[in-house]
């Protein structure tokens, strides 16, 4: 089925077209896809067909389901799988989106009583095959692409992290060399970061990256494409062990309006 897969991605942009208003979108809402070289760009709209083509998107909230909503998000989605030998999110089924801020029941433990409660959420990402998103939240990802902030970056990083079957802040890295790196790059950074909140000092990592080693990853995901010369300059080893599994360089993003002709 996978080789199936590279066979029809690898077919040639005349066999599948990308629509010319799905360009428009991206101009207008995914600075980060404005960014990439022209290779990348044609690679990107590639996965954008096949992600639209493979999963299905349901409005919730009185939400109304359109090409813009699906575009700009799976275009975020899958700016994570660029250069990335891998299929398009094959455990995740659907996509949820909320017009808003949205409110989900939570359930937690002390001991034996159970504690349950009302959480306001822009997203999550579930285990089983479903991410929630709020639009709102989205279109402030798209709209500051340098704040470090993104909950489409951040979501789907948990669905890249859980895609080994177990969400603990490590996907799939293939060989045990690059899991040896991974647990000693990023477990020293996330003790640091947890160390340094703890002690009431300041930290350039934002502090939801604490909570757990699964929602680190995300953040610094979020981070590593938003904010990648300060997470270069000041996390270098953390930036190298990212640029390795995501197989980008995102300081060498050329800002729109940039580029030579």
């Amino acid at each position: 089925m996978f080789r199936l897969f590279k066979r029809w991605l690898g077919r040639s942009p005349e066999s599948r077209p990308f629509p010319p208003e799905w360009s428009e979108i991206l101009d207008q809402n995914v600075p980060l896809a404005q960014m990439l070289s022209e290779t990348d760009r044609r690679e990107l709209e590639r996965l954008i067909l096949a992600f639209i083509e493979d999963k299905h998107f349901e409005g919730a909230g009185g939400f109304e389901m359109n090409d813009e909503v699906r575009v700009t998000i799976a275009a975020q989605a899958c700016i994570l799988l660029l250069h990335r030998d891998t299929a398009v999110y094959p455990d995740l089924d659907t996509i949820v989106v909320y017009p808003s801020t949205y409110v989900a029941r939570t359930k937690s433990f002390d001991g034996p009583v159970v504690i349950e409660g009302d959480v306001a959420r822009l997203g999550e990402s579930w285990e089983r095959g479903l991410v929630v998103l709020a639009w709102d939240a989205v279109r402030r990802g798209t709209s500051n692409v340098r704040d470090g902030h993104n909950v489409v970056l951040h979501e789907f990083a948990h669905q890249l992290d859980q895609e080994d079957g177990t969400m603990d802040g490590a996907p799939d890295l293939g060989s045990r060399a690059r899991y040896a790196t991974w647990a000693h790059v990023l477990g020293e950074e996330y003790a640091d970061l947890v160390e340094r909140l703890h002690a009431g000092r300041r930290a350039d990592i934002d502090a939801y990256g604490a909570t757990s080693p699964p929602e680190f990853f995300a953040v610094v995901t979020e981070m590593f494409f938003e904010k990648p010369a300060q997470l270069r300059a000041r996390h270098p080893e953390l930036y190298a062990t990212l640029a390795d599994f995501y197989q980008q360089d995102p300081e060498s993003f050329v800002l729109p309006g940039s580029r030579t002709p």
